[in-house]
């Protein structure tokens, strides 16, 4: 009951925020009803609730969640409510005469059932909320991943964007492949990635700095964005060490475009040899969209290409420390 009631808050939440530009996010309901004419007040109801509900799931439930959804009424299949991405079922007899606040609270607790797990904590004026879709995965896991973000993402917050959501949302999801992803104020993380590797717990501080970053489009090129939250996870990360994550040496085939751990390193030249908070300005430029090529010359004297020319010559004249729980 608990469960529900948390999750309850944490939907209903998302659709008071989204409730108004839902059409306008692509999210679709069809209701298959042989008898709409006479029906029409009910299923005005129907649909109401489903643009009130399920834009908020659909955010919280992980990858690529359904925006199009079939409704159908039943009347053995459910007693009430049956709903999961996609589909949702209706019992005809229960729901005669149901107010809409009754559908919706129903409609919020068929498809809490779609996660193995949800919790809610509070620290020091930021929230995390974790929902699992991994039946299988490690407790310790998940406790690592979630005082690694109460650990670090207050300090990226404080020392990059104050303006940052102190309310974020992780969704480990076995239906996604790659490693994490960071849209808005939710992180994906892959079930299968955090079981092959249950050390990498940094791989928050890079995914919470992209919600930090907070850029929106075409504020700079991806290569600079993730090249930035990479040198963020060498610089605060608090186990690099455990996850044997590291920066690499450089070789005469590498580019700053090839971004990552590649231009991270890049960046941790700079910041020792050219021009200490250099990366804060970058940051701060990307953010107000005022980023352009000529940044580098405003800020260190030198175009991109000069710079990475002079770090060809001496890569080897940066002191690296790594991170470490030991």
């Amino acid at each position: 009951m608990v469960k529900k009631i948390l999750i309850f808050a944490l939907v209903s939440c998302s659709a008071v925020v989204a409730s108004a530009q839902n059409r306008e996010r692509g999210y679709k309901i069809v209701i298959n009803d042989k008898d709409s004419a006479t029906n029409a007040a009910l299923d005005a109801k129907l649909k109401a609730a489903f643009i009130n509900v399920y834009p908020g799931f659909a955010q919280a439930d992980g990858y690529r969640t359904k925006r199009n959804v079939i409704l159908d009424f039943v009347t053995d299949e459910t007693p009430t409510i049956y709903a999961k991405a996609g589909e949702i079922k209706v019992n005809s007899e229960w729901v005669k005469n149901k107010s809409q606040r009754k559908i919706e609270k129903e409609l919020f607790t068929a498809l809490a059932k779609n996660w193995v797990s949800y919790s809610k904590e509070k620290h020091k004026g930021y929230t995390l909320t974790f929902i699992s879709k991994d039946p299988n995965l490690d407790p310790a896991v998940r406790k690592n991943l979630i005082s690694t973000y109460f650990e670090i993402y207050p300090t990226l917050v404080k020392t990059f964007n104050q303006k940052s959501t102190h309310d974020v949302l992780f969704v480990v999801d076995t239906a996604y492949k790659a490693v994490a992803e960071a849209s808005g104020n939710r992180i994906l993380f892959s079930a299968g990635y955090m079981k092959a590797h249950p050390t990498d717990i940094d791989v928050v501080t890079h995914e919470t700095m992209h919600i930090v970053q907070g850029y929106g489009y075409s504020a700079g090129p991806v290569w600079l964005t993730e090249g930035i939250a990479d040198y963020v996870r060498y610089k605060y990360g608090v186990d690099n060490v455990g996850s044997k994550w590291n920066l690499p040496a450089y070789n005469a085939k590498q580019h700053y475009t090839n971004s990552y751990r590649i231009t991270a390193r890049f960046f941790a030249w700079l910041e020792q040899n050219v021009k200490p908070g250099l990366v804060a300005a970058l940051d701060q430029q990307l953010r107000a969209h005022e980023y352009t090529e000529q940044s580098w010359t405003a800020l260190t004297g030198k175009d991109l290409n000069q710079l990475w020319a002079d770090y060809s010559k001496e890569p080897q004249k940066v002191s690296l420390t790594y991170s470490s729980k030991k």
